[in-house]
C-alpha cells in the first residue's frame, strides 16, 4: 500500500512540474536510504543525468512564470509530464519489494501506466487553468501560480518519499482544488462566449 501512495504521491508532483520529483528520487536515490532504485533505472542516480534534469528544471522555471509563454511551456510539456510521473511511479517499484509484495514488481507496465494517467490529470487541470488565471490577473498571476506549483510538486514528493501516508490527504486537497478551478475555467468561459454572442448581436444605430 505504502509503495502505491508513494507512486501515486511522485506522479501527481510530476504533473505540476516534470523535473522536481525526478530529482528528488534521483538525489535521495545517491545520498539517503530512503530510496532504493529497481533494476533498470539507476541511470536515474547518476550525477550527469540529474545534472542535466536540473538545466531543464530551471528552464521550466523560467518559462512557466511568463505570460503566454507558459501555454506554450505547457504544450510541450504534455508529453514529458506523464512521462516523468509514468517514471517515478515505475522507480518506486522498489518500495513494493521492501514490503515483500510482488505484485507490482511483476507488473511493471501498471505502475508505469498509472504515474503517467495521474501526471496527465494534473497537467490537464494546470493547462486548462493557467490561461484564465493569465486573463483574470493580466498575466500578473503567473509567477505567482507557478511558484505555488513548484512548491507544491516539491513537497509533494518529499511527501511521497517520507510521509506517503500523508498523500492521501494531500490528493484530496488537490482534488478539491482541481474541482474549484475547474469550475472558475468553465464559467470563465461561459462568460467570454456571453459577451462574443451579446457583442455580435449588437448593431449601432444608423
Amino acid at each position: 500500500m505504502l509503495a502505491a501512495l508513494t507512486g501515486l504521491g511522485l506522479s501527481t508532483a510530476a504533473g505540476l512540474n516534470a523535473y522536481i520529483p525526478l530529482l528528488v528520487v534521483g538525489v535521495l536515490a545517491n545520498v539517503t536510504d530512503a530510496v532504493r532504485l529497481p533494476d533498470g533505472y539507476a541511470w536515474l542516480s547518476n550525477w550527469g543525468v540529474l545534472a542535466v534534469l536540473a538545466v531543464l528544471l530551471v528552464a521550466e522555471m523560467v518559462l512557466d512564470k511568463v505570460p503566454a509563454v507558459d501555454s506554450v511551456n505547457d504544450a510541450i510539456q504534455t508529453v514529458v509530464r506523464p512521462a516523468s510521473g509514468g517514471v517515478v511511479f515505475s522507480a518506486t517499484s522498489a518500495a513494493a519489494e521492501l514490503e515483500n509484495s510482488t505484485w507490482m514488481t511483476e507488473r511493471p507496465w501498471v505502475g508505469w501506466l498509472l504515474g503517467v494517467v495521474l501526471a496527465l490529470a494534473v497537467h490537464a487541470v494546470k493547462s486548462a487553468a493557467r490561461p484564465v488565471i493569465n486573463a483574470g490577473t493580466a498575466g500578473v498571476g503567473a509567477p505567482v501560480v507557478s511558484t505555488v506549483e513548484d512548491a507544491g510538486s516539491f513537497g509533494m514528493s518529499l511527501i511521497a518519499v517520507f510521509l506517503p501516508v500523508l498523500v492521501i490527504v494531500a490528493l484530496l486537497l488537490l482534488a478539491v482544488a482541481a474541482w474549484w478551478l475547474l469550475r472558475r475555467v468553465r464559467r470563465f468561459r461561459a462568460h467570454r462566449r456571453a459577451r462574443k454572442r451579446a457583442t455580435g448581436n449588437h448593431h449601432p444605430p444608423g
